[in-house]
């Protein structure tokens, strides 16, 4: 059973100013708490059904809890339901302490990384951690301004892959200037309308990849610093109707650009 107090506190962990005041994030689903389990990603507090302790009994694997010094709470459905930010609960909840990364600008000569400009949808956000996983990219840099990582509806659409990614929340022009600063001369992608087909492109191992705003592109004040336009070109003159979408979604070019990336490689 889950007391007041409890459903109260984690409650709260729905609103920004909590998290950060608590240092803590709310996860949920049997999935992406077992990444977590297996991630670096420290859980403080479980709320789970029978059935979801159950699973770990039967495969003798209730230690982990006991290893990761994890308090345990079985509570009911209709409790979870409670504390859930989903339409249907699942059947487990966990508290986590977000997580701090070093950022070391010289560590990122040799890979991929993507910079995120004012991402502001949760969805598009948690897609953009997943597509980053799959591809094999460690690191994503976002403004200041970008949805928080640590929104439950962030952590639910990474599925889990919150747990293998470095994020860094900060101020872009100035990391961006720090860098030419240092000389570390890293070619610098943008995904614009016009820019040039990413297709006929050259692309490189390593570089920054900036996404911008799902309505307004990348920030102008950036801009100076891309040192090559992308564009995913549009085919849709191979229709047989009238009309062109206008845009793709942020997630959608992200993981285009990112697949383009990885098979030159």
């Amino acid at each position: 059973m889950i007391s007041k107090n409890q459903l109260k506190f984690v409650n709260s962990l729905k609103q920004k100013k909590n998290r950060e005041e608590h240092n803590l994030f709310i996860a949920e689903g049997t999935k992406i708490i077992s990444e977590l389990l297996q991630s670096r990603i420290k859980i403080k507090q479980l709320f789970a059904t029978k059935d979801f302790f159950s699973q770990y009994e039967e495969q003798g694997e209730m230690e982990i809890f006991i290893k990761n010094s994890i308090d345990c709470f079985e509570i009911k459905t209709n409790e979870l339901e409670r504390l859930s930010s989903q339409v249907t609960a699942s059947n487990a909840l966990a508290v986590c302490e977000i997580p701090e990364y070093n950022l070391n600008k010289f560590e990122l000569k040799d890979k991929l990384t993507l910079v995120l400009d004012t991402i502001n949808d949760p969805g598009n956000l948690g897609t953009i951690i997943r597509i980053a996983d799959w591809f094999g990219i460690e690191t994503i840099l976002c403004s200041n301004n970008t949805v928080d990582a640590y929104n439950p509806k962030v952590i639910q659409a990474t599925m889990g892959s919150i747990a293998r990614i470095s994020l860094h929340y900060i101020n872009l022009i100035d990391f961006l200037e720090e860098l030419k600063a240092d000389k570390i001369n890293l070619p610098v992608y943008g995904a614009l309308m016009e820019g040039d087909p990413i297709y006929n492109t050259q692309l490189t191992k390593s570089g920054l990849i900036i996404i911008g705003n799902e309505s307004k592109g990348i920030s102008t004040d950036l801009r100076p610093f891309i040192t090559h336009d992308l564009n995913i070109p549009s085919f849709s003159h191979f229709k047989s109707s009238e009309g062109k979408p206008e845009s793709l979604n942020a997630a959608i070019a992200c993981s285009i650009i990112c697949s383009e990336f990885r098979r030159r490689s």
